[in-house]
């Protein structure tokens, strides 16, 4: 329900307008708080601030660069195979995209808050998940068995449209029934498409994927004009289709790779003995706790630390890195025979002295990064639902500005609802080009920024949402990952740092040209082998 709808209802209603009146007012007393993770020392780098001479000099086998999902993969990989010796530096935001917050006993996700279950192809998240008591019995089986604490329960997904909520993410469709079905066949049958080379068209990682030319000349289109081409003009199917773009690569379907856009249907292929197929794996946190928990394994090998520039001297490496203490910078010297860079390429191509040399040139190879906004709204109480309606793991708002909402507490189970949650909104800024939006993210009054935040939540609930709010918390990511448009999986920047084996290695989910799970920790576990040969 839009705001003109919801006050036109509410002012002949008595106590409902009252009551619209009392949200009215305590929405203007809302005022958020604002997050930007790493943009002081990304733009330290930028700018190329001043730095003090090292006071201190550390020595390591191999030097990680970074801790996001690539980098504490490399660090998990390397205990695996017995390499003890490396040092691991959070760099500007420990964890990165798979970060989390909390209030109190309460956590939530300020990055990514999900993980389907890996296909057969991903043995390298299934041993990861094994390793961590995730996966619990046969990893390497056609349908392992999993911690049922962990895979999403019902209700998982809902969809608000006209006013109502409908079971799943995907429109009901009467008149265009046929052609819903259709696309989705279509999906199921290229899940099992092969090239000449023997291997799935659309895999995780990317990387064993076919590379047969029949299947990756989709990269050269957008999916908008796949679609197009294949006759799927119904407006409701090409909405689910736009959102599931913004919700993975932060992009509609009309910028998107028409491969990237079936990879997003037919790559995944989890299954479980306890689970459906394609189900999910979440934590209140979303993903911070699986990244804590990979975090643990590095235990005091692991410090704080941002590369501010990384260099080849006589066959070895050396990486200038620096904290703030104070407000000042202070640095130390690692000296080390391997580093995995495990950090966006847009940082890595001010930080790597020389990257041109590796066959990467920035100003031709660098990918279109999108923006994104990840918005905690601590609860003191639930909002009313609308008749007949139960609140599920993740609300969408058919046609909203958002990419929907989580609900922190979904997993816990007791026996009565808790008194408390967090509802965390997602909202892409895919509506402008990248810099258009990092722009207007600098420009953006609090207001602005919150009006953005809270539309699905605002089109859900009315005004009677904001009393039930005690705080909002928004974090802004500017950068927040790279777009897979068309013409990417050919990119020869990204196909030279994928092949280096030099004493400079290269491990993000930059290197496949987007931004998910398995992707990261299989250029993290791929670098971290390298390393230790």
């Amino acid at each position: 329900m839009d705001r003109r709808s919801f006050l036109l209802t509410a002012a002949g209603a008595g106590a409902a307008g009252l009551a619209t009146a009392a949200g009215f007012q305590r929405w203007q007393e809302i005022t958020p708080s604002l997050h930007y993770p790493g943009r002081s020392d990304g733009h330290f780098l930028r700018d190329r601030g001043a730095l003090p001479p090292p006071a201190q000099v550390l020595d390591t086998d191999v030097v990680i660069l970074g801790s996001g999902i690539g980098g504490l993969s490399a660090a998990w990989q390397l205990d695996k195979l017995g390499h003890g010796d490396y040092l691991l530096l959070d760099g500007p935001e420990a964890f990165g995209n798979a970060a989390g917050s909390r209030y109190g006993d309460l956590a939530c996700p300020t990055g990514a808050h999900y993980l389907p279950l890996p296909g057969p192809e991903s043995t390298h998240v299934r041993a990861m998940l094994a390793d961590l008591g995730i996966l619990l019995r046969d990893p390497d089986g056609e349908k392992p068995y999993y911690d049922e604490r962990f895979t999403l329960h019902g209700p998982e997904e809902r969809l608000l449209r006209d006013g109502v909520w409908h079971e799943g993410l995907v429109p009901h469709d009467a008149q265009d029934a046929a052609q819903h079905q259709r696309f989705f066949d279509q999906m199921a049958r290229l899940r099992y498409a092969r090239g000449k080379d023997g291997r799935r068209a659309f895999v995780f990682p990317l990387a064993l994927s076919s590379s047969d030319p029949a299947w990756t000349q989709l990269d050269r289109i957008s999916f908008a004009q796949w679609l197009d081409e294949q006759g799927y003009r119904s407006a409701t199917l090409r909405w689910y289709l736009d959102y599931c773009c913004r919700d993975d690569y932060g992009a509609g379907l009309a910028r998107v790779s028409a491969w990237a856009g079936i990879h997003y249907f037919a790559g995944r292929w989890g299954q479980a003995a306890n689970a459906g197929e394609n189900a999910l794996l979440t934590w209140p946190g979303g993903l911070a706790p699986l990244a804590e928990a990979l975090a643990n394994k590095a235990g005091p090998r692991r410090r704080a630390g941002t590369a501010a520039s990384v260099r080849e001297v006589d066959g070895r490496i050396e990486a200038l890195c620096f904290t703030h203490q104070g407000g000042q910078p202070r640095t130390f010297l690692v000296r080390a025979r391997r580093a995995i860079c495990a950090m966006p390429l847009f940082v890595a191509s001010r930080v790597v002295e020389g990257i041109e040399g590796y066959g990467f040139d920035p100003k031709r190879h660098l990918p279109d990064y999108a923006p994104w906004m990840v918005s905690n709204f601590l609860m003191r109480d639930f909002p009313r639902e609308l008749p007949e309606a139960v609140l599920a793991w993740d609300n969408v708002v058919y046609g909203g500005r958002g990419l929907g909402y989580v609900v922190s507490t979904h997993q816990d189970i007791r026996s009565r609802p808790p008194e408390k949650t967090v509802f965390t909104a997602y909202t892409a800024l895919s509506q402008r080009t990248p810099l258009e939006a990092r722009r207007w993210l600098q420009s953006a009054t609090l207001a602005e920024l919150l009006d953005l935040a809270a539309s699905d939540l605002r089109q859900a609930y009315g005004w009677t949402f904001a009393p039930c709010v005690e705080r909002v918390d928004i974090t802004l990511r500017a950068h927040a990952m790279a777009v897979p448009q068309p013409g990417f999986l050919g990119n020869p920047g990204l196909a030279a740092l994928r092949a280096s084996t030099g004493p400079i290695l290269f491990a993000h989910a930059d290197l496949s040209g987007l931004s998910v799970f398995e992707e990261a920790s299989w250029w993290g576990c791929q670098a971290a082998r390298r390393a230790a040969a």
